[in-house]
């Protein structure tokens, strides 16, 4: 999504680079966050209500990376088609890290036990924004594919509108991820000093994971910094192209999904279920490369998303 816009004023060279790096960057993403897919679909533990948001956030990257990868399919029609996927699932991959955040918040902080009752709500604010925007993009956008992909904005009014609704949502959900994990870290670690002070075990949490969940927003701020920052030159000198700045823009962009899949799918419970298949089904002689099951299963679960409550404590 993010090289149908750069790639106006730049050489074929330049072009077959750029496109080289989109359809690689963005198989890792699509390979990454597939096998979180799968892993959802396989194994039935995880199943849970706190990993379905982190699947449909892997399946939006999945479907995302997919459309990135196809490139230019034709003229016409399926040119247009593939430039309105690519924008509706890249928008709908990062409001789905807002509906976790979400989660984490009402029930980490606010001691709610309805989140799941909020699916409908999810479901319909997530898809139905990415609709809403999708459609209005193609206001004063010009249907036309150059190189390898499609989707090219021209003019300053489609720049303009591409810039509202995509890159203002995309920003406005990273300071609202950003504002919430801030509450939920601060909450939990005060829970933390209280629960040492009175040497109570059962408040103490893994400090690992919460400062894990610290790092969230900046995926999308590094996911698409350069994004911003090269559309916004765009817009100021439209005929102007800077290589070195379309390229990290075409690049992080395009890792979205990997790094998703990594920070927010390859947690504890997904570690545990592979491990027990593997230990499962692996051979008696190969067991020794294993780590020690016994040690894995018996390993304090990471702190996760629903799944970490606090108790009131009065």
């Amino acid at each position: 999504m993010a090289a149908a816009a750069v790639a106006g004023s730049l050489t074929a060279h330049d072009r077959r680079i750029l496109t080289a790096l989109n359809t690689g960057a963005s198989s890792l993403s699509f390979v990454g966050s597939g096998f979180i897919v799968l892993c959802y679909c396989l194994f039935k533990e995880l199943r849970k209500f706190s990993f379905k948001l982190v699947f449909f956030l892997a399946l939006s990257d999945m479907l995302c990376s997919f459309f990135s990868i196809v490139g230019d399919p034709s003229k016409g029609f399926f040119c247009s088609a593939q430039g309105y996927s690519t924008h509706f699932f890249c928008v709908a991959s990062f409001l789905w890290t807002t509906t976790i955040a979400f989660t984490l918040h009402r029930t980490v902080v606010q001691h709610k036990t309805d989140v799941e009752d909020l699916e409908a709500m999810f479901h319909l604010y997530v898809w139905g924004t990415s609709l809403v925007v999708t459609v209005v993009r193609s206001f004063g956008n010009d249907h036309r594919h150059l190189g390898v992909w499609c989707w090219t904005q021209t003019g300053r009014t489609g720049k303009a509108i591409h810039f509202i609704t995509f890159y203002a949502p995309l920003w406005g959900a990273i300071l609202y991820n950003g504002f919430t994990y801030f509450q939920v870290i601060r909450m939990l670690n005060n829970a933390t000093r209280v629960a040492v002070g009175m040497s109570d075990r059962a408040y103490q949490f893994d400090m690992k994971a919460l400062n894990r969940w610290g790092y969230y927003p900046l995926i999308l701020i590094g996911s698409w910094a350069f994004g911003t920052i090269n559309r916004i030159h765009d817009f100021i000198e439209p005929g102007h192209k800077i290589f070195w700045l379309t390229f990290l823009d075409v690049g992080t962009a395009a890792l979205m999904g990997l790094f998703n899949s990594i920070a927010y799918g390859l947690n504890s419970s997904v570690r545990r279920a592979i491990h027990e298949r593997l230990d499962l089904f692996w051979p008696d002689r190969f067991r020794k490369w294993l780590p020690n099951s016994s040690k894995v299963r018996n390993q304090q679960q990471e702190s996760e998303l629903v799944s970490l409550k606090v108790e009131d404590q009065q």
